[in-house]
């Protein structure tokens, strides 16, 4: 049987989702001119993984313009070693958090709209939301840039065991098992985050969905079925790539 760590298939399929991800985040506007991070632990590995690199643009990311980094920062493959902060950041959630396969950092606008407010909890008023229902962790403290391995470390300790982290005046962390399923979470708490702030901007009062329904339907959407949309989901946001820039692959 294959090693998947010393798999060149696997290592080039690991770029190609995560660039498809960067170039989708920059279509869906998550992105923040060259800002940002999105990384991926190579499948079948635990001591590298995949990053963008700095100074590029997300609508130009490619699969092979992705860095590939050792646990001790120092690149693999690639141009140039990563942004300081991202690999502080990237590297130590991917250490603490199994569920952290692939993590996905943006200040996108209606999230980080979220962690501007003294109360920026994602409220279950919106089917959607319920998505994230106990899956998301609050850091209420702004520490400035991440320069070195403890500010890391004390993101992945708010993160617990959870997928999202909101950080407070600054942006969002989202985690997945794979990109799929990271890239999929990342749209739907935008899409969570958006509504929510169209309905306060109402100035009513938000109708809560009941507690226990809440935790049946986050139930009914973490199924295998969902796991299936997931999927899905993330697969046909490639197709349209493949026909409208398939450079992303190159």
């Amino acid at each position: 049987m294959t090693d998947p760590s010393n798999d060149a298939a696997t290592l080039r399929q690991a770029r190609i989702d995560l660039a498809a991800a960067l170039r989708w985040a920059e279509r869906h506007g998550f992105s923040e001119a060259i800002c940002n991070h999105f990384s991926f632990m190579v499948p079948g590995t635990t001591d590298r993984f995949l990053i963008n690199p700095q100074g590029r643009h997300w609508r130009e990311i490619t699969a092979s313009s992705l860095l590939l980094v050792g646990s001790d920062g120092k690149l693999i493959e690639g141009d140039a070693p990563p942004e300081p902060t991202a690999f502080y950041i990237h590297w130590r959630l991917h250490v603490a958090a199994p569920q952290a396969r692939c993590v996905l950092h943006t200040h996108m606008p209606y999230a980080t709209a979220l962690t501007m407010l003294e109360e920026p909890e994602i409220v279950p008023a919106l089917q959607t939301s319920l998505m994230f229902h106990d899956q998301v962790a609050y850091d209420p403290d702004y520490n400035g840039l991440a320069f070195d391995e403890s500010e890391g470390d004390r993101m992945a300790s708010k993160l617990g065991n959870r997928s999202v982290l909101m950080l407070a005046n600054h942006g969002v962390i989202v985690t997945g098992q794979t990109v799929h399923e990271a890239y999929d979470r990342l749209y739907y708490l935008e899409r969570a985050c958006m509504t929510q702030v169209l309905a306060m901007s109402a100035g009513k009062r938000l109708k809560l969905v009941k507690p226990e329904v809440a935790r049946k339907t986050a139930e009914q959407m973490a199924s295998a079925v969902n796991a299936k949309q997931t999927y899905g989901h993330f697969e046909a946001l490639k197709r349209i790539l493949d026909k409208e820039a398939p450079d992303y692959r190159h």
